[in-house]
């Protein structure tokens, strides 16, 4: 399948102009709630940004439609945050902790890049074994084998599987 699930999904979004548009705009608008009294996005700010731009991606972008069909929660938003710091070279004190544009982009699209894989992978979770129970099911009444099952078996979670990896670009 080539690329990992996470990066197939990091590359929808970078490529998006849906995405940077959104992004760009609420930064913006949360510079501007702030009155630019901060050179960048506070991280208290940044649960109310996650829910504007899933507000506002929810209608634009068929990916985060798909795939994430509530806001992102608390803790998708801090272990984001996290991450986007933790790629800092130095580490600045809690209360001056600002994310400027490109890193605001970047936690956006942690954010949301780590919802999408999420739910996708819930996704897969639930739909293969309720389809291997079906299979199961129906092999035990016409006893085809258990070859033959057990091939039905795979090829049925590998078809599952494979749909959702591609759709995660859409």
């Amino acid at each position: 399948m080539g690329i990992s699930a996470s990066k197939r999904v990091q590359r929808a979004l970078n490529s998006s102009h849906e995405f940077n548009s959104a992004c760009n705009s609420v930064y913006a608008e949360f510079l501007s709630l702030a009155q630019h009294a901060f050179a960048g996005v506070k991280p208290y700010q940044l649960f109310s940004a996650t829910v504007h731009l899933h507000r506002t991606l929810s209608h634009s972008l068929p990916l985060i439609s798909k795939w994430v069909p509530r806001c992102p929660d608390r803790v998708h938003v801090d272990r984001a945050l996290k991450t986007v710091l933790s790629r800092r070279s130095e580490a600045a004190p809690p209360e001056e902790i600002t994310l400027g544009e490109s890193e605001f982009k970047e936690f956006a699209l942690e954010v949301f890049r780590d919802a999408v894989v999420s739910n996708a992978g819930r996704e897969v979770l639930k739909k293969v074994p309720l389809g291997v129970a079906g299979i199961a099911g129906v092999g035990v009444v016409v006893k085809p084998g258990k070859e033959v099952v057990a091939a039905a078996i795979g090829a049925y979670a590998l078809a599952v599987a494979t749909s959702i990896y591609l759709s995660l670009d859409v």
